[in-house]
């Protein structure tokens, strides 16, 4: 199969998840990135971020035409993380590749494994915390997205929901702000590595991702929000399972 196939496939795949489930994209990108488009693990991050940025800012649009972002909420988490997010970029580049690919995939394990936990019941009225919480959760997110090129979503969902007191929909909407932030942090301190990324794959990759993102928007719409996880987590955990064995292979 060629490498276009290949792009436009595995971003249509990256963008449904984003799309739908308001993160998760770049989980799916770096290893596709890897393992199908032949990028190094310092190459695939840096390209993820991208493809992440454009996506999430374009699936943003959707959301906050259908009223699904707290820009207040999403504009205090996010700066929170811009911090860390430019020093991880930086300490990315001196991480050797193996290390990179480990702590990946045990980060995609986890996120799985929370995905598929029975999820507690939801409260009557939720209580927004403390803004020290909020930094506090958008800081370490931050720090995530710097170091594994990831925009977080499959994290800052579920902090935004627990910490920030946000509803499922409206958490799904404000995370794609805070993906894009991040991203974007991320990547500009990654400037000096991008001439490293095969931009001819990323190109198509990143159109596919961005038409997957509205065709994952109305999937959401069709599915509960349960079985588009379970199906999401199922297949994180092959990947993760994957990775793992090939870096300790």
């Amino acid at each position: 199969m060629s490498a276009l196939l290949l792009a436009l496939g595995a971003g249509a795949v990256t963008g449904l998840a984003l799309g739908a489930l308001g993160g998760g994209g770049s989980v799916l990108a770096v290893p596709a990135l890897i393992y199908l488009l032949g990028f190094t693990p310092a190459a695939a991050t840096t390209a993820s971020l991208v493809v992440v940025t454009v996506t999430s800012a374009t699936a943003l649009v959707a959301h906050a035409r259908e009223g699904e972002v707290r820009w207040r909420a999403g504009a205090v988490f996010a700066a929170a993380g811009i911090g860390p997010a430019a020093v991880g970029g930086a300490v990315s580049r001196q991480l050797p590749a193996a290390l990179l690919t480990v702590a990946f995939a045990v980060l995609a394990a986890v996120a799985a494994l929370r995905m598929l936990r029975p999820a507690a019941a939801p409260s009557t009225a939720p209580v927004p915390a403390r803004a020290s919480r909020v930094a506090g959760a958008g800081a370490g997110l931050g720090a995530v997205t710097g170091v594994l090129g990831v925009g977080g979503g499959f994290l800052a969902v579920p902090s935004l929901v627990n910490v920030v007191g946000l509803r499922m929909r409206a958490a799904i909407g404000t995370s794609l702000l805070v993906i894009t932030v991040n991203s974007v942090t991320a990547l500009a301190a990654r400037a000096g590595s991008a001439a490293d990324v095969d931009w001819s794959a990323v190109g198509p990759f990143a159109g596919a991702a961005i038409l997957g993102a509205w065709d994952g928007k109305r999937l959401a719409a069709r599915l509960s929000a349960g079985t588009l996880q379970r199906l999401f987590a199922c297949a994180l955990l092959a990947v993760a399972a994957f990775m793992l064995a090939d870096a300790v292979g």
